[in-house]
């Protein structure tokens, strides 16, 4: 069994999607520390002057010691309607966005307590549109031990993955040999970023799934795959 997993991360980019793709088993990574400017309440999409960023505003307070499951999003500010309304404004003309706006509008206007209940909702709901079909785990619900590597070696020995797929960051610390030692497989992701038609000029890279899906509906899958490693 090919297992991965990642933290939440709030509308992923298209590397995100591949790696999951390429396993059999996800696991949902919310039981880390929260990274105070990492992709996992913002990300980039595409306006006409070039890469907007939106942030889901959260409370720091004391975030070095919270997990990402317990992180709150700081409701006090419309964040909600602000993105809905940078969505709408940004992508009102592209081919698809009638298709997708529903699931957007309706998200935007619940109120979310938690950053990774929100990530969550959406993340589910990007791999049923995109048709990428895994076993899903909660990280946080199944108490696997220690960080990084081991806190990696222990997913795997408890899902009984006998190969897991790293991010291109995972060989900064993997342990390879700990690995090799309980005869589990390793790979780190390579992702080849496809072009694709967007709205506004020049093609830029690294946007949020929402560019892709907006732009080119059902054939997303096809095109974020495109280029790089399969899960065959």
């Amino acid at each position: 069994m090919i297992l991965t997993a990642h933290q939440p991360a709030y509308l992923p980019w298209l590397g995100y999607f591949h790696k999951i793709a390429l396993a059999d088993t996800y696991a949902f990574l919310d039981n880390v520390q929260f990274e105070k400017n990492s992709f996992t309440n913002r990300n980039r999409i595409r306006a006409a002057a070039g890469p907007l960023m939106l942030t889901v505003p959260v409370h720091l307070k004391r975030h070095i010691q919270t997990t990402i499951r317990d992180i709150e999003i700081d409701n006090s500010r419309d964040w909600r309607g602000n993105h809905w309304k940078s969505l709408y404004f940004n992508y009102k003309k592209a081919p698809y966005f009638s298709t997708y706006a529903p699931f957007f509008e309706d998200t935007y206007r619940r109120e979310w307590k938690y950053l990774s209940e929100l990530n969550e909702y959406m993340l589910k709901w990007f791999l049923k549109e995109l048709g990428i079909h895994v076993d899903y785990y909660k990280a946080s619900e199944l108490h696997f031990q220690g960080a990084k590597s081991d806190l990696v070696l222990d997913m795997c020995k408890k899902l009984q993955a006998d190969t897991y797929i790293f991010g291109t960051l995972g060989k900064d610390y993997a342990k390879e040999e700990d690995f090799t030692c309980a005869g589990i497989k390793i790979k780190f992701q390579e992702y080849h970023h496809p072009v694709y038609p967007q709205l506004y000029g020049d093609f830029l890279p690294y946007m949020s799934i929402v560019d892709l899906m907006f732009n080119c509906g059902g054939k997303s899958l096809e095109i974020l795959m495109s280029g790089n490693r399969m899960k065959a």
